[in-house]
Parts: C-alpha cells; sequence; structure tokens
C-alpha cells in the first residue's frame, strides 16, 4: 500500500479543501465532497488503461525518473493539463485575457463551460488523433512476438514492415471521418488542422530518442538511461494530456464549479499515477502478458469515441466500461496464457 499512501493524503486534502469550497460557495459541504469524490472515480475508471500503459513506458526508467513522474508530472497533470490548458483554449477561443478567463471560470461557470463546449471539435481530434497514434503504433509493431489476437493481429504486425504506416493510416482514418461526419466547414477545418496537428505532435515526441543518439557506441550506451527518462517523461505527459481533454470536458456534465472539477481530476490523477508505478514495481505487467494488450485496444476504442464524439455524443460511463471491459478480458486472457504455459512445463 505504499505505493498508494501519497494518494491517500492527496484525496483527503483534495476533501478537505472541497468541503471548505463547498461551504463558502454556497453549495454545501457534504454536496461539494460528493462531487469530488465521484470525479475522482470517473477520472481512474477512464484512465485505467493509461495507467497500464504509462507502466509500460515507465518500467524502463530508473527509479530517479519515477519519482519524478509522480511529483513535477503530477503537477503537470492536475495543475496544467486540467486548470491551466482549459483557460488557455478559452482564452485563445475568446481573444480574452488568461486572467480574465479564470475570472469566469470562478464566477460565471456556465459561459465558461460554454466556450470550452465551443472548442470542442479541436480537442476531440487533437487528442483523438494522439491516442490513435498510440494504438496504431503497437498494433502495427512488426516487433512484437506476442499477440492477443492471434493471426489477425500476426498478421497486422506485418503492416509495421512499412516505413510510417501507423501515420499514413492515422492520417487516412482523420481524411476520412472528417469528409464523412455531419459537420459544418468551420468545423471541418478545424478537425483537420487539429487532427494534424496531434499527428505532428505524436511524431515529434515519438521521435526525441533521435535526439540523445550518438555515433560512438559507448557514449550511446551512457545517455541510455536519460534517453529513455527525458523522451519517456514528455510521452507520458502529452499522453496524459490526451486522456485529461475529454475528461475534463465531460466533467462538466456533472458539475460546472471548476475548482470542485479541479480537484476531484486531481484525486483520480493521482491515483493513476499510483497504479502505473504500482504495476511497474509488481511487475503486473510481465505476470499478466496480455495487459498492455488490452489497454492499447481500449485506447483505441477511446480514440475512436473521441473522434465519434465530434458530432455523436458517448456518456462518460459508456467510455469507462469499454476500457475497464477491455483490460479485464486482457487479465483473462494472461491467466490462461499463464496456466497454459505452466502445464506445458510439467
Amino acid at each position: 500500500m505504499k505505493d498508494f499512501r501519497l494518494s491517500f493524503v492527496v484525496t483527503f486534502i483534495c476533501l478537505a479543501l472541497a468541503g471548505y469550497w463547498g461551504l463558502r460557495s454556497g453549495q454545501g459541504m457534504t454536496a461539494a465532497v460528493v462531487l469530488a469524490l465521484i470525479l475522482g472515480v470517473m477520472e481512474v475508471s477512464l484512465s485505467f488503461d493509461n495507467a497500464v500503459v504509462n507502466a509500460a513506458v515507465l518500467k524502463d526508467m530508473d527509479e530517479r525518473w519515477q519519482q519524478i513522474f509522480l511529483t513535477i508530472g503530477i503537477l503537470i497533470a492536475v495543475f496544467g493539463m486540467r486548470l491551466f490548458f482549459p483557460i488557455l483554449i478559452v482564452t485563445i477561443a475568446t481573444g480574452m485575457g488568461m486572467g480574465d478567463v479564470a475570472a469566469m471560470a470562478l464566477d460565471r461557470p456556465e459561459e465558461y463551460a460554454r466556450h470550452l463546449q465551443e472548442s470542442h471539435v479541436g480537442i476531440a481530434a487533437f487528442g483523438g488523433m494522439f491516442l490513435m497514434l498510440v494504438f496504431l503504433s503497437f498494433l502495427l509493431d512488426e516487433g512484437k512476438e506476442l499477440h492477443w489476437l492471434g493471426a489477425m493481429e500476426e498478421r497486422l504486425s506485418l503492416l509495421g514492415k512499412l516505413d510510417s504506416i501507423e501515420v499514413m493510416v492515422a492520417l487516412l482514418i482523420l481524411f476520412g471521418l472528417q469528409y464523412l461526419l455531419p459537420l459544418e466547414p468551420l468545423d471541418r477545418l478545424t478537425m483537420l488542422v487539429a487532427g494534424v496537428g496531434g499527428v505532428i505532435l505524436y511524431i515529434a515526441v515519438s521521435s526525441l530518442d533521435s535526439l540523445f543518439e550518438s555515433e560512438e557506441e559507448g557514449e550511446a550506451v551512457v545517455r541510455t538511461a536519460k534517453r529513455s527518462g527525458v523522451a519517456g517523461f514528455l510521452y507520458l505527459e502529452v499522453l496524459d494530456a490526451s486522456f485529461s481533454f475529454d475528461g475534463v470536458i465531460g466533467a462538466f456534465a456533472i458539475t460546472r464549479d471548476v475548482v470542485i472539477i479541479m480537484l476531484g481530476l486531481a484525486i483520480g490523477a493521482m491515483f493513476v499515477r499510483s497504479l502505473t508505478v504500482y504495476l511497474v514495481r509488481k511487475g503486473t505487467l510481465d505476470e499478466y502478458v496480455f495487459l498492455e494488450h488490452g489497454a492499447h485496444y481500449a485506447i483505441g476504442a477511446l480514440a475512436g469515441i473521441m473522434l465519434a464524439g465530434i458530432v455523436y455524443h458517448v456518456s462518460e460511463v459508456v467510455t469507462g466500461l469499454i476500457g475497464v471491459g477491455f483490460i479485464l478480458l486482457a487479465l483473462v486472457s494472461s491467466i490462461r496464457y499463464r496456466a497454459k504455459a505452466v502445464a506445458a512445463e510439467e
């Protein structure tokens, strides 16, 4: 439980702050605390697959970078992606100053939520394409030796021999959806530009390793830890941001209070990070070999939901259940796979 100790401390502090804010804002202490808890649970359910994928990256980092991920990373996740970034989006969309937008978020949350919702097309396209590439890069990886879906997945992985095949497929999906979805001309342009932006960001983040490469083999070995640390940390933060985009907007369906939203999502984000480190330290991904597969399929489903959600509303409950469903199926498959391996050895 030591991996979750800090999460429980943060939860206690956030709930205490939520209760204080509830009394001050007039909505009531109990109501504010309950809303913060609901948002925390929602964030964990929506991001459980994120924790598994995070663990797959984090296990290659040393303990120092794991601690950075839990400290600096959580500050970026909570205050950066769940508070500052939505304010920045509204600032860009309205042309107002950040101070004015922050005041709007506190004093006129209905208006703030409306402006944020109006930016949903760009947010969903950007985050959806980034997550789609995370899924496609895993699915079309020719170096993947274990295949959850058997022959079909193995054949798809052979496509990874083609250079940048995942980018090609992602762009075809973007162009197809941009053409097929019933959107206004301006929304079509917004979706296209934001989606391409998500693709560019994924390419940039996933290519950071090359900045640390060296022609001298010895120096390359020395820089391995730094390479995996810097590149991996940035990749995890962008991945978390992609997950948080839709969660922040979805939170307004539960409450319009920006302070409660930040506190509730902070609880969930902290538990997701603690769960990530727990999975790494317990070697869970090595023991349950298909968990990473299930998480990536859940991310692919989330990417599809985010892109389709530009036009069609999908409940956050459905999104969370799909992610948990893939994880549970992968867990069952892993247990069966391990049982067959033990039986074969005997």
